[in-house]
């Protein structure tokens, strides 16, 4: 039996609290919810967030949770790692809600598992894919799911490397970029010795064409792809080989470049394969003006959520910085460059 925290702040409907008892298991867990006057000690603990949204999408009690998490300090979190369980009404909203809750509790020091979600739609049409491997009624696949989910956090391994491998992804300009000034800054801070640079330059790969399922497991068999060139030739045999993985990502409004956006995509086939759980996801986001968050979030759902790479606790540096070379001016960036690149390491080497 394995203890763990739940923190379920809403009522669930009965849909999330079925999901909730197949995730359960015959384990054991201490409830969290907002009849507490003070939140407990949740450092270094095992963390399920439970959302039921409401109809506009919105757990209202998790919101005051997180807020008083962030009240008492930037480590309130430390040491955790985390899961979620999310259900609505409607066909809208759980992806959006689990990914600001992940965010939040990244900034606050949790980590989370490679797809460390179960999200319920109102229909369940989001399990109509899995349906066909399971082949099971919805609610029985969306179960399955969570009990799938259950063994993977609580056999999670976040093991260090002795030599470990970092591979490092921009398509960005040296003479420039405010971007790539702070991953410099950080990877001169660095003491790993294997560190990988891969410029992504425009048009080098072209974005995923949605082959059929069968198709994309073909290719991604063979660690191939339909389209084939820089993707297969050298990302895919630089991510299989990495330990972490360090999206440079500039904000091109408040989203990604479209060339890091054509690699994420094409790691599809890559996916079908090969697993990312025991590889972790770094960021280095640097937005003209404002929106660092939007990208982080984004980069949240498309590595951690849906390509099952992990997410090590402060797992971006997010900073503004506009002029060539405003991000030399920026506060004490120095000193925050230094702790990224030293939470890196101490995430990677043993």
């Amino acid at each position: 039996m394995k203890e763990f925290i739940v923190i379920m702040p809403e009522k669930p409907s009965s849909m999330l609290m079925s999901m909730l008892r197949c995730f359960v298991s015959n384990n054991k867990y201490t409830l969290v919810d907002n009849s507490a006057i003070a939140l407990p000690n949740l450092k270094n603990k095992k963390i399920l967030f439970v959302l039921e949204l409401n109809t506009a999408g919105y757990n209202l009690g998790m919101m005051n949770i997180i807020t008083k998490l962030f009240q008492k300090g930037h480590d309130s979190l430390q040491g955790s790692i985390g899961a979620i369980l999310v259900h609505c009404g409607s066909d809208l909203y759980t992806k959006t809600s689990a990914q600001d809750l992940v965010f939040h509790a990244n900034m606050l020091g949790c980590r989370f598992i490679g797809k460390p979600l179960v999200e319920a739609i109102g229909s369940l049409r989001n399990f109509l894919t899995l349906q066909k491997v399971i082949k099971a009624p919805l609610e029985e696949v969306c179960y399955e799911a969570c009990k799938a989910l259950a063994k993977r956090f609580f056999n999670q391994s976040t093991d260090k490397i002795k030599k470990p491998k970092l591979l490092a992804l921009h398509s960005s300009n040296y003479s420039t970029s405010n971007t790539l000034t702070l991953w410099n800054m950080v990877k001169d801070n660095l003491s790993i010795n294997s560190i990988e640079e891969i410029h992504i330059e425009n048009g080098s790969v072209k974005d995923c064409i949605g082959c059929s399922y069968t198709m994309c497991k073909h290719y991604g068999d063979q660690e191939s792809c339909f389209y084939g060139g820089i993707m297969v030739e050298e990302l895919y045999p630089a991510i299989l080989s990495s330990d972490g993985v360090v999206f440079i990502c500039p904000n091109y409004n408040d989203a990604v470049s479209a060339n890091i956006s054509a690699v994420i995509n094409r790691l599809t086939a890559l996916f079908r394969s090969n697993k990312f759980y025991n590889k972790r996801l770094f960021a280095i986001i640097v937005s003209g003006s404002s929106g660092g968050d939007a990208l982080a979030k984004q980069l949240i759902s498309a590595l951690n959520m849906n390509k099952s790479f992990s997410l090590p606790p402060y797992f971006a540096i997010m900073e503004t910085a506009n002029d060539k070379d405003a991000i030399k001016k920026v506060e004490n960036i120095y000193q925050r460059a230094r702790l990224f690149a030293q939470n890196i390491e101490n995430e990677l080497v043993k």
